[in-house]
């Protein structure tokens, strides 16, 4: 049995702020990894993003995106599933396309080494810290981060004035969140950049 094949599976948070380029990062880091002969996988948090349903029964429409519009709980559970690496285990994916959740889009098996976790708020919650190995933290100044989310969410179909009503009203405060909590690393966005 190779080194590789004895190696405890990895679990690494990819945190950052909405916008800070956290897809892009751990997809460039899958490609690596697979060059190198590494099996990696994505798992974003947003595949437990509450529905649209619970979240107006809730009083939390108007905040999709905020800590309190997510399945903790359920995103726990997955990741304690993910340490068995002798079965198959399926994650949800969130679609931009659809603003829901795509149930059992993901799948890791015993192959997968190295899952990277991708999401806003690893590092808030001390019960999500302590189910990854490490939380690098991406570091991009806001004004980026802003004129990214304001194009996406027109991109999707939203009114321009709407769309930046909306970054400047939710998504600058859930950034103002993560950047105060907790990370192993902070990758800065001059590396982010010259990485591209």
């Amino acid at each position: 049995m190779s080194a590789d094949a004895r190696r405890r599976r990895l679990v690494l948070g990819i945190s950052g702020g909405p916008g800070s380029g956290k897809s892009t990062f751990a997809a460039r880091m899958v490609r690596e990894m697979a060059e190198s002969g590494v099996v990696a996988v994505v798992v974003p948090m947003d595949g437990f993003h509450l529905p649209d349903a619970v979240l107006a029964e809730r009083g939390l429409a108007e905040v999709k995106g905020s800590p309190a519009t997510f399945d903790r709980a359920g995103f726990e559970a997955l990741l304690e599933r993910l340490r068995d690496e002798t079965s198959v285990v399926t994650a949800p994916a969130y679609s931009r396309e659809l603003h829901a959740v795509v149930p059992d889009a993901i799948s890791v098996g015993p192959e997968v080494r190295t899952v990277l976790v991708e999401g806003n708020y690893l590092g808030l919650w001390s019960s999500t810290r302590d189910r990854l190995d490490e939380i690098w933290r991406l570091d991009v100044p806001w004004e980026v981060a802003r004129e990214r989310l304001i194009a996406r969410r027109i991109a999707t179909g939203r009114d321009p004035v709407a769309a930046a009503e909306w970054v400047d009203r939710v998504d600058a405060a859930n950034a103002m969140l993560v950047a105060e909590s907790f990370s192993t690393r902070v990758i800065a966005d001059s590396w982010l950049s010259e990485a591209n």
